[in-house]
């Protein structure tokens, strides 16, 4: 007997492959629907105007100003003879101005702060799409498990049914006792009810999918029967604990944040410092009189020179500035050094998880061979009067238990497999789709 086809017949699908989806098109929709990658999205594509807007402060700035004005002057004189006399001119004007920084130290290092920003945004996107990756996957097992789940309770109770079936016939022809039918209908009742938490457990799991992809999943494909295991290469703890330390996005992340910080404790000091612009403007004016006159005029001029502004007393501001920005500089280390930590954390979890997975997948094959060997022995001693209708009945409970913590290791060890490369920075999707390529009917 093909014990391995046994497990893997639990986990087949009911509807034909045609129909089912499988794990990269559930990814693919996934991407388009997200929110959380969408906004992600949204919020790197807005991260990358940092740097123009940076570098304008170092670029020249032209601006342009004018004025027209219209007057009309009336002026009476109530005298003998009385006199009145009226005037109406206007004037306008206009002034095009121009600077260009020379030396500006804040805004140089503002500019800095932004290219490293706009080089964290990168890993932050990347780290949403990982994250991406491994809601998909845990959403679509769980579904399978809840699936999983609902089946073997189905057969259970079918297998339960057919025990209670015979224990009536049993008591019935006097060969057993009434205890053999209460016991067989207790079990079948508790199946029943396990059956139906079993169904509302598939309903949330879709439903906890539909979030992700914005619509309630079809069926969707199980894992095929080539499943086998593989350890991780190399199978060595420090390896993937120093990888965790160089290579971790959040790690990364939180690199970047130190050093936007440590410039803006640049940036702040900066501000103690000068700073010397080229100005020029170029005006002119022209108007047709006063209120006392009626003459024309027309005025132009040009201006070309250096501005130097100095701080010299600013209340105070420039000090509290740097020791704020000190402070928030410690702050990002502390959290650069929480992020390592987890990041080892995580690939150890990981690192353990597949390895432990790996093994409970083999446990559980060889637990699923002596339930399926205990089940037959107990149904041959129940006919030849030496096992009674109790003993079958726990024996098929643990052999639905057995089938159904298979399962379990079976998806715990495909996603410990992910959760160990996201912690070195190392999950894409050609790892989704290695998993997708295990997929069967």
């Amino acid at each position: 007997m093909n014990f391995r086809a046994l497990a893997f017949a639990a986990l087949a699908a009911a509807a034909g492959p045609a129909l089912a989806e499988d794990l990269m098109q559930v990814y693919r929709e996934a991407q388009r629907s997200d929110p959380a990658l969408a906004a992600a999205r949204s919020s790197w594509t807005a991260t990358q105007e940092r740097v123009p807007q940076a570098r304008s402060a170092l670029l020249p700035n032209v601006a342009a100003t004018g004025t027209a004005n219209a007057s009309d002057g009336r002026t009476e004189i109530r005298s003998d003879p009385r006199a009145i006399t009226g005037n109406g001119y206007g004037n306008a004007g206009f002034v095009v101005s121009a600077s260009q920084p020379l030396y500006r130290q804040q805004s140089a290092i503002a500019l800095d702060q932004a290219r490293r920003t706009v080089e964290q945004a990168d890993y932050t996107l990347a780290s949403s799409q990982q994250d991406l990756i491994i809601r998909v996957t845990v959403a679509y097992f769980d579904v399978l498990l809840a699936e999983v789940n609902v089946e073997l309770a189905e057969a259970q109770k079918r297998a339960v049914s057919e025990q209670l079936a015979q224990a009536k016939r049993n008591f019935e022809v006097g060969v057993a006792t009434i205890t053999d039918t209460n016991e067989a209908q207790a079990r079948y009742d508790s199946i029943v009810a396990q059956e139906i938490a079993a169904r509302n457990d598939l309903d949330n799991r879709r439903t906890a999918l539909r979030a992700i992809i914005g619509r309630m999943p079809g069926s969707l494909k199980r894992l095929g029967p080539a499943f086998e295991p593989v350890l991780p290469q190399p199978n060595v703890l420090d390896h993937w604990l120093d990888r965790a330390l160089a290579d971790n996005l959040a790690v990364r992340i939180a690199g970047y944040n130190v050093d936007v910080a440590t410039l803006e404790v640049d940036r702040a000091r900066a501000g103690h410092l000068p700073t010397v612009d080229l100005v020029a403007s170029l005006g002119q004016t022209w108007g047709s009189g006063s209120l006392a006159s009626d003459f024309r005029y027309d005025s132009r001029t040009a201006q070309i020179g250096v501005a130097l502004n100095v701080p010299i007393y600013t209340g105070g501001f420039h000090d509290s500035r740097v020791r704020e920005t000190l402070a928030l500089q410690e702050s990002a280390r502390q959290n650069l050094e929480i992020a390592r930590r987890a990041a080892q954390s995580n690939a150890q979890v990981g690192f353990a998880g597949v390895n432990s997975a790996a093994a409970s997948v083999k446990a559980f094959e060889q637990a699923l061979r002596s339930a399926e060997t205990a089940l037959a022995s107990n149904r041959l001693g129940q006919e030849v009067g030496v096992r009674t209708n109790l003993d079958v009945l726990n024996v098929t409970q643990q052999l639905f238990q057995v089938r159904r913590d298979l399962a379990q290791a079976y998806f715990n060890y495909l996603i410990s497999v992910l959760r160990l490369k996201a912690s070195v920075g190392a999950l894409t999707e050609q790892d989704l789709e290695d998993i997708n390529r295990r997929l069967g009917g």
